[in-house]
């Protein structure tokens, strides 16, 4: 079955009791148990919640994974999935993680004795250089936020393997449409369920997809121990965005490619980041694992005051953190996205407070042009 088709018809389209198209809000909190000697399947809605299970059943499908997990927000996803480690375990991250990552394994986990090392994944070789021998996992995002960093996936997963270390992939930017790290032999795929896969800048959500039904287990464990879960009013927004993924990103991404080709001809714009874009590092590797370039790309002006006034001068797109919705984001990571990664690093990985990041919407190209000319000064 095709993509498209998996997404409207995958098993979790029709709800089994009634027939509806759309599978219903359960809003409850717990259920009646007719036998008390034989508890039914759901008892308590941070355990279990059919809404919920209908979202997770379809994350797990689309990313070719045994099981998926719906959390109150992608970063909730993010440390349930770091939460099944334990003290003195080591976890090896790409330098260019999203901001919120970089937060939470600096200034949280390593509180509880995980080690974490950052390097430049987009050479394979700084991975096996780091392993230790209580290296646990490698934690990656390709291509990266913000600077659309790619790295080899494959590569990667192989080093992993040989040193039998977990394999987790952040897969907000490209979605399970344009890539599915667990077919490529990854453990774990994450998402922050509230860029693409809501795609309407309505819901926070973050979703988690695993390979294995023992790791599963584990980050079952958390999950209720926890309950950052998704509730079932914002599980059923995913499962609607879902169903419209396809033809979104279709359009957004072919729009992007122009604009990243515009953007590149531009004298007041000194360098634009985009995996499509001939001579962008990593780009065959990146065809080789994704089928597209996604919605995403940044680029830099040649100066603070020229970012700034790009930003004040913009009419038809939002200035805001986020991506992934139906209208055009352009957001400053120094102050949004990587305002916690400390100064003096987010310059080292060229993270500037020159560098604008745009989420593609649906918007039509001419009118995208022309909103950018003005805004750079035409």
């Amino acid at each position: 079955m095709k993509f498209g088709t998996k997404l409207i018809h995958n098993g979790n389209d029709i709800d089994q009791n009634t027939g509806a198209l759309s599978i219903p809000i359960y809003q409850t909190s717990t259920y009646h148990q007719a036998d008390i000697d034989n508890m039914g399947k759901y008892d308590y809605s941070r355990s279990g919640n059919p809404t919920r299970e209908a979202l997770e059943n379809t994350i797990a499908q689309l990313e070719g994974g045994c099981r998926g997990f719906a959390f109150s927000s992608g970063m909730a996803a993010t440390s349930s999935v770091l939460a099944t480690f334990s003290s003195g375990d080591h976890i090896i991250i790409c330098e260019d993680v999203y901001g919120g990552t970089y937060r939470v394994t600096s200034r949280l986990f390593n509180r509880f004795n995980i080690e974490f090392t950052y390097i430049d994944a987009a050479d394979v070789n700084n991975i096996t250089k780091n392993i230790k021998s209580n290296t646990k996992a490698i934690f990656l995002e390709t291509p990266s936020n913000p600077l659309l960093k790619i790295t080899d996936l494959r590569s990667a997963i192989e080093i992993a393997k040989k040193h039998d270390l977990k394999v987790i992939v952040d897969n907000t930017f490209m979605s399970p449409y344009l890539q599915r790290p667990l077919e490529l032999g990854a453990d774990v795929v994450i998402h922050s369920a509230t860029k693409f896969i809501g795609g309407h800048s309505d819901v926070v959500g973050g979703l988690v997809a695993v390979r294995d039904e023992q790791l599963a287990e584990e980050i079952y464990f958390v999950q209720n121990g926890f309950g950052a879960i998704l509730g079932p009013q914002d599980c059923w927004l995913l499962l609607r965005g879902l169903k419209t993924l396809k033809v979104r990103v279709d359009q957004c991404q072919k729009t992007a490619s122009k604009l990243a080709e515009w953007l590149n001809n531009r004298p007041e714009v000194s360098k634009v980041y985009y995996p499509l874009l001939s001579g962008h590092p990593g780009r065959q590797i990146h065809l080789s694992q994704a089928d597209g370039g996604g919605a995403v790309l940044s680029f830099k002006t040649h100066d603070v005051e020229s970012a700034k006034n790009f930003l004040k001068r913009l009419k038809n797109c939002a200035v805001a953190v986020s991506l992934g919705g139906v209208e055009t984001i352009v957001s400053y990571p120094v102050k949004m996205s990587h305002a916690s990664v400390p100064k003096e690093e987010r310059e080292r990985l060229g993270v500037t407070d020159t560098l604008i990041r745009v989420s593609v919407g649906l918007e039509e190209f001419e009118d995208m042009v022309e909103d950018f000319s003005q805004a750079l000064g035409d």
